[in-house]
């Protein structure tokens, strides 16, 4: 049971927002009382971190998947961005906003997590593309990894990026070629070209 509350939870965190969404809410979807979930979670904060968690978890699970198939570093950055964004469901209520928000502390917490996963995974990613020919040999690596994470966590900004002039699935889209499209060589930039047009078709 307490699984089935995590996932449902998590739905409806990021559909709704982790403000919205009340514990009566929630057990009324699930058509449970909310004992059944206080018996699980002592409180809606434990109940977010551990959704978040929980999330992040299954995620970073994928993410290991895909790195493991070792396909080449530009293809590599498509499917991680394609995993995310099937888990994110587009982030309609801009949740990471309301978690930096209303509970600060479990955003800090996450967002280390992420930092310290993803700096590894573009890092990697970036020594195997200069490796492959893909990349740019000159590239500061460490750089690219820390302006990456950056670039990710900045497009998020609906005070800039407002979600109903962006959609997250097109900022992801063209933030990706746009930190490819500056890392690339020239036979990175066909295999980029490939990705892209069976992407469109």
């Amino acid at each position: 049971m307490k699984e089935e509350i995590l996932n449902r939870a998590t739905e409806m965190f990021l559909n709704l927002g982790f403000k919205s969404v009340t514990m009566d809410d929630l057990a009324k979807r699930m058509s449970i009382s909310k004992k059944t979930i206080y018996s699980h979670f002592c409180n809606k904060t434990k109940l977010v971190e551990e959704s978040t968690m929980h999330l992040f978890n299954v995620i970073t699970d994928g993410i290991d998947e895909i790195v493991a198939q070792e396909k080449n570093p530009i293809e590599e950055l498509y499917e991680i961005k394609k995993l995310v964004m099937g888990h994110l469901n587009d982030e309609k209520a801009s949740p990471q906003f309301q978690l930096q928000k209303y509970y600060p502390k479990v955003h800090r917490c996450l967002k280390t997590m992420q930092f310290d996963k993803m700096h590894g995974c573009v890092l990697k990613n970036v020594q195997r593309g200069v490796e492959m020919g893909l990349y740019r040999p000159n590239l500061d690596a460490e750089f690219v990894a820390r302006i990456y994470f950056a670039g990710v966590n900045n497009i998020k900004d609906s005070e800039y990026f407002s979600t109903g002039e962006f959609s997250q699935a097109v900022l992801m889209d063209n933030f990706l070629e746009y930190h490819l499209r500056g890392i690339v060589t020239p036979e990175g930039r066909q295999k980029l070209n490939s990705i892209i047009n069976s992407n469109q078709e």
